[in-house]
């Protein structure tokens, strides 16, 4: 089967592998689409702290179902997501049905081979029905259930004013779940391209971060400042001054993650009464709701997909996608 394969930092070659079967319990899945993201921006720049190479990235896939192992049953030919996250079932967080952030975790495309691949084999346990969605729409699933999981994260106490740090596919992804559960939703970003295009396409208001923006944010706010600030950079000074605009008594939610140590003032975190809350990949519950947003038309998956490649001509326009981040929300590849 046509792979492609990530060698070492910069080397992306399309191989031959061959055929994988199922065993007991397990899925044989076509893959169809392979969304990219960050992981996979950071994989092939070298820049991903927990990989060894040579690695089979991909892990937002949309595909059909082709074989069976013994025990499982699904239709074949249907539709289907995968949930990347492959859990222990057994740690102390498995046991608090926080399979997210298994202490054994193996995440698809990072731990372990993933579906930059015309086939995988997975976990029946790790199929998600997609019935009635498109491949593309079904490659788009896993980002936005991890920003409806950050949402999910955020305290609940009426309606209130949301702060969205950072306009990549996952902050947006926060945004539009959280305008969906009644926030008051403000984008913020350094690229004024992408601030554009949310409001564009999407509808989400938005600030640059510059120089003036703490004052422009007070005057939203009316001094108050925002209920949840959801920080979505992966930039550690990002995630300090974001606790500058959160409210006294309001919580800031970490969905980005940065190598390094972070430190806030403590006065500052202390006077505000603030709550710090970390968010961690995505749960069943957060897959389903997603699933359910797209099929009601709530989400608009056609104007978040906004680059098609094809896999053969990956290792060729990876380096371009990189480069064009401000006009790339979300590109996804197609065997």
């Amino acid at each position: 089967m046509r792979t492609i394969l990530c060698n070492a930092p910069f080397e992306l070659t399309e191989i031959e592998r061959a055929t994988p079967a199922p065993g007991p319990g397990e899925v044989l899945v076509r893959i169809r689409r392979v969304g990219l993201c960050g992981t996979d921006y950071h994989i092939f720049a070298g820049r991903h702290p927990f990989l060894q190479y040579p690695r089979v990235m991909g892990h937002e896939l949309g595909g059909e179902v082709v074989a069976l192992g013994e025990g499982v049953a699904l239709p074949l030919g249907r539709t289907v997501a995968i949930n990347p996250y492959l859990a222990c079932g057994h740690c102390v967080a498995c046991r608090k049905g926080k399979p997210n952030a298994c202490v054994n975790i193996r995440v698809l495309g990072v731990h372990s081979d993933g579906g930059m691949a015309e086939l995988l084999v997975v976990p029946a346990s790790a199929v998600l029905d997609a019935e009635g969605l498109s491949v593309d729409q079904a490659a788009m699933i896993e980002f936005l259930a991890i920003g409806a999981h950050a949402v999910s994260r955020a305290p609940r106490e009426g309606e209130g004013r949301m702060l969205v740090v950072g306009a990549g596919p996952i902050g947006i992804a926060s945004a539009l779940f959280a305008r969906l559960d009644g926030f008051a939703v403000t984008l913020v970003d350094q690229r004024d391209r992408r601030l554009a295009f949310a409001q564009e396409a999407l509808g989400l208001d938005g600030l640059v971060a510059d120089d003036a923006l703490a004052e422009r944010l007070a005057v939203r706010t009316e001094g108050d400042g925002f209920d949840v600030v959801i920080d979505a950079t992966g930039s550690l000074a990002a995630m300090r001054r974001s606790l500058d605009f959160v409210a006294h008594g309001g919580a800031l939610l970490l969905v980005g993650v940065a190598p390094g140590d972070l430190s806030f003032a403590d006065p500052e975190f202390h006077k505000r009464e603030a709550v710090l809350i970390a968010s961690r990949n995505a749960l069943a519950g957060d897959f389903e709701r997603v699933i359910a947003a797209i099929r009601s038309g709530v989400i608009p998956t056609e104007r978040l997909h906004t680059h098609s490649v094809d896999a053969a001509d990956l290792p060729q326009r990876l380096p371009a996608l990189i480069d064009a981040a401000d006009h790339v929300l979300k590109a996804i590849v197609a065997f």
